[in-house]
């Protein structure tokens, strides 16, 4: 397993979910999605849920939050 893939694993199991934000703050991830692609093509069960928030300007934006599957 790759070090990013084992770091993103690690992370949802202390906070139970990770944000493409949370990814590139927390664990100096900028690709997140790319790196869940390989991760569910290797045969690991991951959730997405798309949600709504707020930037930093107040602007409506949506993002992903990626948990671990069942």
């Amino acid at each position: 397993m790759k070090p990013q893939h084992e770091r993103i694993l690690q992370y949802m199991d202390v906070h139970g979910s990770i944000t493409p934000m949370e990814a590139f703050s927390e664990l100096g991830i900028t690709k997140l999605s790319t790196r869940i692609g390989e991760m569910i093509e290797s045969g690991i069960s991951i959730e997405k849920h798309r949600e709504k928030g707020r930037n930093r300007f107040g602007e409506k934006v949506n993002y992903m939050r990626y948990t671990k599957g069942e």
